[in-house]
């Protein structure tokens, strides 16, 4: 690509970064003329100077950015305030996850009052038994603005724990590893980690999977012996640009596992873990368009793929002959039912299947054939198969929740047919889900295509078309937009807000067809799908675009910086959370981390028709010139999947563009990245802006 660059002109940098004046004026980025030239076609980006986190012009506008959202919403700090309080009110402050159960010892994580972050603990044998606090991470995090635990592992012999953690908030992970017995911290010297890690069965080697430090792609994986030299062995480098690996131990500890896969392709290779210095197999190559999914059981392989299965099937095949020519069918393929995940037990085999955009959990038994399904009756929810990590167990540990329905977890008897209910997310204040009502409805997208709608209000809402309502969008990667209970909307919808999600095209929900459906050279209908829910919504008498508002993050960014451009007199306002709004740009250059792995959800824009399409919708590039909705814009400065220039620029553009009297707010953090704050209270006071900017709009307090 050709470049070329000229400085156009300045416009008060130095004075836009400091206190800010009575008027609140917004800071005015500087312009220089950056020609990005592709295909013939070029484009001028006035900000593309941006893409320097090293660079003091760029913090000091991140932030004068951050000073003038401190201006502009300093009337409602009260409001913001009181939110706050009201969310943390209803959050238990000495809180426990459901402890689960894996070689002898009892797992959970817990919180103490006044606590930013969990404690991992475990109990041998017996709940009754003594707590063992595997690491603290209030304790770990104190020199730290950001801090954050990927994952764990523990040692077949329970003696030794290994960890990664995070101080910036940019999934570049450090490894330790603790003694158990005497409570010793071990580091490894490791960084760049990737967060996934699997002992063998000797007690003393790991596997981890590190990334590149330029890309972040997870590229390799490697060996350590705690007792060698203390330099980790590479066992595996992937080189496709466009794949990434991750290592992990089957549920039977027979396996060490890697997971190699792109968007649509995927391959395993395996190691027994009684062999931890042998060489992994090929399971089955990978082939193009071919995704699979191994799980060990006692003389067999379950494979989980979508091999002549649009909507995936159930194979197996034999310990020593794994090829695809070996396998046999054991689910067949349906056209109107996707087979999303299995769970192996010895003497049961669990399927979670997802019909008519609903989860349902079906129990076999492995040996008699005969088959259940569990009955959920809420018109929307979702089920979904939780930690289970003894193949003995005939209990299924299962998740349940709905718009209305606290998180709950349960124990369902395989073999007696009845749940017990382990833990239900207390929610604190008063709350009655009686007190609220869900609905399922279907809006009619423009091509005719039914796109499922859920939504929640409070009990005695009156359809006038004037209630204030949030929709929610994402519709990217086949990730489904699932109705789950949200706490915090509850200061929403006690304020007389409608909370609504879309469940549109680019995810699962009516199955794999829905999701090729919504990416690639169809990914318009996603923007389509949202934007024919909204009028739906407002055709229905629910609500009105004075008082409808929108939010979505990361690729749900991409969903409404799109919308606003080709309907901005829809929404009122608009939370756009770490938005990936400037694509073509991004997916043009090869070092930006997660571009290469990602050409077959998007495209690649070196192939001409794939660049003219992403260019004409993405969110950059189609600003023009007209009134803009009011707008809160997040941003992470180490954030890793969406980089924190994206919507930097974007809304530099947006008020250079914007004619209307709207609002056009970033709000970047300079100590975190794609997932915000560290820490539950931090976290909620994020959620609490948010909410303020909404509800001020909406004249509501």
């Amino acid at each position: 690509m050709n470049r070329y660059l000229t400085t156009l002109l300045l416009i008060g940098m130095l004075a836009s970064c400091g206190p800010q004046s009575e008027s609140h004026d917004p800071p005015v980025a500087m312009q220089i003329e950056e020609m990005l030239i592709s295909h013939g076609d070029t484009r001028i980006d006035f900000y593309y100077w941006m893409n320097d986190r090293t660079n003091p012009d760029v913090i000091a506008y991140l932030e004068a950015e951050n000073e003038y959202l401190d201006a502009m919403m300093a009337h409602t700090e009260e409001l913001q305030e009181t939110l706050f309080e009201e969310m943390q009110a209803r959050m238990p402050q000495d809180d426990e996850s459901p402890p689960f159960l894996r070689n002898g010892y009892y797992y959970y994580t817990r919180f103490e009052a006044g606590a930013e972050y969990p404690i991992y603990c475990r109990k041998k044998g017996s709940l009754d038994a003594p707590e063992e606090i595997l690491i603290d991470v209030n304790k770990l995090a104190e020199p730290y603005p950001y801090f954050g635990v990927r994952g764990y592992d523990i040692s077949p012999d329970n003696r030794l724990m290994v960890f990664t953690y995070d101080t910036v908030g940019r999934r570049q992970f450090t490894i330790m590893v603790k003694d158990l017995e005497t409570g010793e911290m071990n580091p490894t010297g490791i960084q760049n980690a990737g967060g996934d890690l699997a002992w063998a069965a000797d007690n003393a080697t790991f596997f981890f999977s590190t990334i590149d430090p330029v890309t972040l792609r997870y590229n390799r994986v490697h060996r350590y012996d705690i007792h060698g030299n203390g330099s980790p062995e590479e066992v595996y480098h992937e080189s496709d640009e466009s794949f990434r690996v991750g290592v992990s131990r089957s549920k039977d500890d027979r396996f060490l596992m890697l997971n190699i896969r792109s968007t649509l392709s995927s391959e395993t290779r395996i190691l027994e873990t009684s062999n931890p210095a042998g060489s992994f197999r090929v399971f089955q190559p990978r082939q193009p368009d071919m995704l699979y999914r191994v799980f060990p059981y006692k003389d067999r392989f379950y494979v989980l793929t979508n091999l002549d299965a649009g909507n995936f099937r159930l194979m197996q095949a034999s310990l020593s002959a794994t090829l695809r020519n070996n396998w046999s069918e054991v689910i067949p393929h349906r056209s109107e039912v996707l087979l999303e995940n299995i769970e192996v037990f010895d003497d049961f085999l669990v399927l979670q299947e997802r019909s008519m955009g609903l989860r349902q959990l079906r129990i076999i038994d492995q040996g008699s054939g005969e088959e259940h399904y569990l009955a959920f009756d809420e018109e929307a929810y979702t089920a979904n198969i939780s930690v289970n990590a003894e193949m003995s167990s005939t209990i299924l540990r299962y998740n349940y929740t709905s718009l209305t329905t606290p998180n709950s977890t349960y124990d369902y008897d395989m073999v007696n047919r009845s749940s017990t209910l382990v833990k239900q997310q207390e929610v604190l204040g008063g709350f009655d889900p009686a007190d609220y009502e869900t609905r399922r409805l279907y809006a009619p997208a423009r091509d005719g295509v039914k796109v499922p709608l859920t939504i929640v209000y409070r009990k005695g809402m009156e359809k006038d078309g004037n209630n204030p309502l949030l929709l929610y969008g994402y519709g990217s990667y086949g990730s489904s937009a699932d109705p789950r209970f949200n706490t915090n909307a509850i200061s929403l919808l006690d304020r007389g807000f409608i909370y609504a999600i879309a469940h549109i095209r680019g995810g699962q929900d009516l199955g794999r067809q829905w999701y090729e459906d919504g990416k690639l050279l169809k990914k318009k209908n996603t923007f389509y799908d949202f934007i024919d829910c909204g009028k739906y919504l407002i055709d229905q008498a629910y609500t009105n675009p004075e008082v409808m508002f929108a939010s979505g993050g990361s690729a749900g960014g991409l969903l409404v910086g799109a919308v606003v451009n080709m309907a901005p007199e829809l929404f009122n306002g608009v939370i756009a959370a770490v938005p990936f709004v400037d694509v073509v740009t991004t997916m043009l250059d090869e070092t930006i981390p997660l571009t290469t792995e990602e050409y077959d959800e998007w495209g690649n824009p070196n192939d001409p028709e794939y660049y003219h399409y992403m260019l004409s919708y993405s969110p950059y590039d189609n600003l023009s010139y007209q009134a803009y909705p009011n707008l809160y814009v997040t941003s992470g400065l180490h954030d890793s999947q969406v980089q924190y220039w994206e919507p930097t620029k974007w809304v530099a553009k947006l008020r250079q563009y914007n004619t209307g009297d709207g609002i056009i707010l970033l709000d970047t953090n300079m100590e975190a990245g794609h997932g915000g704050a560290s820490g539950r209270y931090r976290r909620l006071r994020e959620v609490a802006r948010q909410y303020a900017f909404i509800l001020d709009l909406a004249g509501v307090r």
